[in-house]
């Protein structure tokens, strides 16, 4: 499976959630290549931080950020279970050779009345690769969460009446996720992170679930 992290606002958290994402599935036996499809280059920085901690390898990290992407993913997808592309903001090129690339795109959205406007291009985006990828299946995400906000609830619900629908699934606003990234670690590896790791648990339990049901769109 080829899972994508795309959404053309910055700051939504899509390389923690494919950090931790990836990080999971390795966890649980499954081989992992992440693609940092990002000009930045935080993925990748990630993994340099880890290498200087000292810290095992859990999955591979490779930069591609170029507008090939969807003819290298899955040659890569070919020797290992699965791939994961932190995809970037606001590069039309490199979004769409990452959509056509994907099985599953995921678009993080915080509780915002902002971010549903922000994603209006991304949309686009994603009606167009349909045209040559009717099979493909994308969810949002709501990341960054205070779960009992009002905020949050009504993002919830608006976003319950798009296509693509919202995963059941939601990441909380959790210090937990900025702690590990600065060490090269994922919550799961913090001893105090019982919370945000469980959310990860749960979040890659609803993913390999869509792809065992084939993704109903």
């Amino acid at each position: 499976m080829i899972v994508a992290f795309l959404n053309q606002k910055g700051g939504v958290g899509k390389t923690t959630l494919a950090l931790n994402l990836a990080g999971e599935l390795a966890g649980r036996g499954q081989h992992v290549t992440l693609i940092d499809a990002d000009p930045q280059g935080s993925a990748l920085d990630w993994s340099e931080q880890r290498s200087h901690e000292g810290l095992p390898r859990r999955f591979g990290v490779v930069g591609l950020a170029r507008d090939t992407l969807h003819r290298e993913a899955p040659e890569l997808a070919r020797d290992v279970d699965h791939v994961v592309i932190d995809g970037p903001p606001r590069v039309a090129a490199l979004m769409r050779s990452a959509l056509l690339a994907a099985d599953l795109v995921l678009i993080p959205a915080q509780p915002s009345p902002l971010d549903g406007w922000a994603s209006a291009e991304m949309l686009a985006l994603l009606r167009e690769a349909r045209v040559y990828r009717p099979e493909l299946v994308a969810r949002f995400v709501l990341n960054r969460c205070g779960a009992r906000t009002v905020l949050a609830r009504e993002t919830a619900e608006t976003l319950a009446d798009h296509d693509p629908p919202l995963l059941a699934t939601t990441i909380g606003q959790r210090i937990a996720f900025a702690a590990a990234a600065q060490t090269g670690r994922l919550v799961a590896e913090l001893a105090d992170a019982t919370s945000a790791t469980r959310e990860i648990a749960a979040f890659a339990d609803e993913l390999l679930h869509l792809q065992i049901d084939g993704g109903a769109q």
